[in-house]
């Protein structure tokens, strides 16, 4: 969908056509048996193992029976430029390209350095992170092309996909190298991003964005400790934000200045309302990195516990994680219905053995939410249904020896982000920060909630 059909009216994104697979792809949707009993009568998809990374032999992460996975877009492999792909991967998106293409964009949260674009997508010279775009064969598995799309920014961390086609990338900061930063940028998922910052979506540590397609409102998270707000853009004109518009922040209904970093049971909801941020912009060096949140509490609006991840999906509900919500401060995964103006506590991680500091989060294309976690020790991508029931899917093994580009290292703590699916919904792809490797993961997925 372009911005233009957008504006007519159509609020739905367009998926790609499922291609016809090769034989080891369409095997790998065939849902497993054992003993006679088809696996799915439960949310997961059962123990994982050690699986070997189809291009390039090593066991990278442990995945589910009969899931398989190819990588590709490591730091350091070459971009079509001739430049090196920058590290630091994060958030992500997937769009339909095509003939069983699908193109990524995916963030670099880097911070002070060299861009790595042409000058026309440079935001700031002194800066080094970014955004660089991915075209993937859905149906032959394989990586056609990488290029730099923006850059000149800096911790570009998470982000969000729009109705019209392009990806919405996010500084988590409030640096200031002369120039400001602590905005977020559209690039489009086919060409170069524009390096004019959307100055109206406001300046603070932004997170993830998320765009409800029935109205064009853009739901932004801001990652600033106990002093993050859950806000809303409501642009001048649906689907072109560089026109400007208005910027909202949550409030409980009847409660003033209400804490939601704490301890709730899960099915916990909340009547909100939104109360409107005066000044969302202040481009000075030196202003305080919360000045936005406190004009909302100002206003009596709600603080949460370092909002993160945010996605659109299942029949119109905005889903949103507070990285170190709750009583064991690992985390709350928020369900935010827009027609009801109700939040809904989905779940509240009880401890870091269940769930551990999530992060970015996607919702699949057959309902079930993806949760990347960001914690300390072990590193998994989980399962969440919209019940609340959680199960490991994914769990970083990696430790490198120079097989790929030199690099060398135990990269096992690191964190997961960008994970996404592509159009077709065969493919999650997913990144590992550190040291930068993008995976395309596929598999049995009509056998487990994802």
């Amino acid at each position: 969908m372009n911005r233009r059909s957008f504006l007519k009216g159509s609020a739905v994104l367009a998926g790609a056509a499922a291609g016809p697979f090769n034989a080891l792809i369409a095997r790998a949707q065939v849902p497993l048996h054992q003993g006679g009993v088809r696996r799915g009568h439960t949310a997961g998809y059962g123990p994982l193992f050690p699986t070997r990374d189809q291009t390039t032999g090593l066991d990278l992460i442990t995945l589910p029976e009969g899931f398989r996975y190819l990588t590709f877009g490591w730091t350091g492999d070459l971009l079509t430029n001739g430049m090196p792909t920058p590290g630091a991967h994060d958030g992500m998106a997937a769009f339909p390209a095509g003939k069983g293409l699908t193109r990524l964009v995916r963030n670099h949260e880097r911070g002070v350095g060299a861009p790595f674009t042409p000058a026309g997508a440079v935001y700031d010279p002194a800066a080094g992170g970014g955004t660089t775009t991915l075209v993937f064969d859905t149906h032959k598995g394989e990586l056609i092309s990488a290029s730099p799309s923006l850059s000149g920014t800096i911790r570009n961390c998470a982000g969000g996909l729009t109705p019209w086609g392009t990806w919405l990338t996010c500084e988590e900061t409030m640096d200031h190298t002369g120039m400001p930063h602590g905005y977020v940028f559209e690039v489009p998922a086919d060409g170069l991003g524009d390096p004019t910052p959307l100055r109206d979506m406001g300046r603070f540590s932004h997170e993830a964005v998320a765009v409800d397609p029935a109205t064009g409102y853009v739901y932004e998270t801001e990652d600033a400790g106990s002093s993050s707000g859950l806000y809303r853009f409501v642009p001048a004109t649906a689907g072109e934000l560089a026109q400007g518009g208005r910027l909202f922040m949550l409030k409980v209904r009847g409660v003033t200045q209400a804490n939601l970093t704490g301890a709730f049971e899960n099915g916990r909801t909340f009547d909100v309302e939104w109360v409107e941020v005066g000044t969302p912009d202040n481009s000075a060096a030196g202003v305080p990195g919360n000045f936005v949140w406190s004009q909302g509490r100002l206003e009596g609006a709600a603080t949460f516990a370092r909002l993160e991840g945010a996605w659109y999906g299942n029949d119109a509900k905005i889903y949103v994680v507070s990285t170190s919500g709750g009583g064991s401060n690992r985390g709350h995964i928020w369900e935010y219905d827009p027609a009801r103006e109700r939040l809904r506590m989905l779940f509240q991680s009880p401890g870091p053995e269940v769930l551990n500091a999530p992060d970015n989060i996607c919702v699949s294309p057959r309902g079930g939410l993806v949760l990347c976690e960001d914690g300390s020790g072990e590193e998994f991508l989980h399962g969440l249904t919209v019940n609340g029931e959680i199960f490991p899917f994914a769990k970083n093994t990696a430790v490198l020896n120079g097989e790929r580009n030199g690099i060398i290292g135990n990269f096992s703590g690191s964190e997961w982000a960008g994970a996404c699916y592509s159009p077709d919904g065969r493919w999650l792809f997913a990144n590992l920060q550190s040291p930068g490797i993008t995976f395309a993961i596929t598999g049995p997925w009509m056998s487990g909630a994802l």
